[in-house]
């Protein structure tokens, strides 16, 4: 059923053919586009917390939706992996939304949370795989969160299976089906960009991992002035002939017996497109022409609103407000043609422009990645007492740590601050404006033991005044 939901990437949707929506599917496409209408509103309520029964009902609707749409297909056999149309797209987009929306309730640990963070990471995935500059340590945190989300996903399939909450039809619910095929999709990803590495022998992974630091550094200088710019690619450069000169007969070789080292086509490949991107770097006064720096100013603007959020997340961040950085960074890929921007001409952009541009496109995907894995399961109710609980543990711990002998009167403000907050309690629980018991409860707890805990330490150590 959900092999026909179109994949998200902005890039592979432009190169996709649609097909038009059948009469069948055309009350479905209205109420999809209702539902994500009503998603949009809420979205920009930004006077009142969010409630659940309003998104649950929501997607509760939309699950409706989509159990509708899997008969309909089936009738029409239309439920093979390559059939796309717009309601694909729009109910791809009414995921995505959801997701968000799940993350700001805190709901962290159910199955619609995980999508746009598997969303996320498969363009992340595609982009690595396009410039094939990347290492194992850059794989690794992604490799983590899919054996989490894969972990998850198994656990709720197996208590759907044994609990038989499945549909009329025997099916797992849409849900899982969704996520299941999104976390196939980049498991598959990674397997093919670990192959890609797996084959570089160990002795050339250091050099091929310093290619790939030189590599991401001549990106980089390609937002330095020129000038001060070919400074460091001059030093860059006397490095390259360095391990150019490693080579024996064009071929790096093992230094004990002569044989040619194993991952030669990856290491001589990223070497020699090192050298290209050198020379266009020291012959160009700017990586980016004219016709194309509209595009560059949108992604640095993106790029810089990002990296702000990433540094206030946990005052100012909505995880919904990531919608509209989803939609600007799929409207750039799908620009691309075969992973290249072309110029005004429909010609391909030159080398260095192409990479300039393509590490932008990354940057910014990554730091979406990052904003939504920081992301806690605590209700966004609950957010004022849960940082205000971390901002007094952080205090505690450097009054622990550098304070010194400490008299009542010196504990006296953290005990105050502490019985403050303890005192918003209701029976045990913090509870939001309408009084019921928004999502995370035990990190906040959790929280407030450790600073109670902080505070028994000091207390004990307090000297008479």
């Amino acid at each position: 059923m959900f092999s026909t939901i179109a994949t998200t990437s902005a890039q592979h949707c432009a190169l996709a053919t649609e097909r038009s929506v059948t009469d069948g599917e055309q009350p479905i496409l209205g109420m999809l586009i209702s539902i994500r209408n009503r998603l949009a509103a809420l979205k920009k309520d930004r006077g009142n917390y969010y409630r659940p029964n309003d998104i649950v009902g929501l997607y509760n609707e939309l699950l409706d939706q989509v159990k509708v749409l899997n008969r309909v297909r089936a009738k029409e056999q239309h439920d093979n992996d390559t059939y796309k149309n717009r309601v694909d797209s729009v109910l791809d987009e009414c995921f995505q939304l959801f997701s968000l929306f799940y993350l700001a309730l805190g709901k962290n640990k159910e199955i619609p949370a995980t999508y746009v963070q598997l969303v996320t990471i498969k363009q992340n995935f595609e982009l690595f795989n396009e410039t094939g500059i990347y290492t194992d340590a850059d794989l690794e945190p992604f490799q983590k969160r899919l054996a989490e989300i894969r972990q998850l996903v198994d656990a709720e399939a197996a208590k759907e299976e044994e609990e038989g909450e499945h549909d009329d039809y025997g099916a797992p619910k849409p849900e899982i089906l969704l996520v299941s095929r999104r976390l196939r999709q980049c498991e598959k990803e990674l397997s093919v960009l670990e192959e890609a590495t797996r084959i570089i022998c160990n002795e050339l992974m250091p050099t091929y991992e310093e290619l790939v630091s030189i590599r991401r550094r001549l990106t980089a200088l390609s937002f330095v002035a020129h000038d001060v710019a070919i400074v460091e690619a001059k030093e860059l450069q006397r490095r390259l002939i360095e391990i150019d000169d490693l080579r024996v007969n064009d071929r790096f070789v093992n230094a004990e017996d002569g044989t040619v080292s194993e991952g030669q086509t990856q290491v001589v490949g990223l070497l020699e497109e090192c050298f290209d991107c050198l020379h266009d770097l020291m012959a160009e006064g700017s990586a980016v022409s004219k016709d194309l720096m509209p595009l560059y100013d949108r992604l640095m603007e993106i790029r810089i609103q990002l990296e702000k959020l990433l540094l206030t997340s946990r005052w100012t961040l909505r995880e919904t407000d990531l919608w509209s950085y989803q939609v600007q960074l799929q409207d750039i890929d799908a620009m691309r043609r075969n992973g290249q921007f072309k110029d005004a001409t429909g010609e391909p952009a030159p080398q260095q422009a192409q990479a300039v541009l393509n590490f932008l496109l990354h940057k910014c995907y990554n730091l979406v990645y990052k904003l939504l894995s920081s992301s806690e399961p605590v209700a966004e109710s609950l957010m004022p007492v849960h940082n205000q609980l971390r901002t007094l543990r952080r205090c505690l711990l450097e009054v622990k740590k550098y304070g010194g002998p400490l008299s009542a009167r010196d504990l006296y403000p953290y005990q105050m601050k502490l019985s403050s907050i303890d005192n918003l309690r209701t029976d045990g629980k913090f509870l939001d404006d309408e009084g019921h018991i928004p999502e995370g409860q035990g990190v906040v707890m959790s929280l407030l033991n450790e600073c109670y805990d902080l505070m028994y330490e000091l207390m004990a150590t307090e000297v008479d005044e």
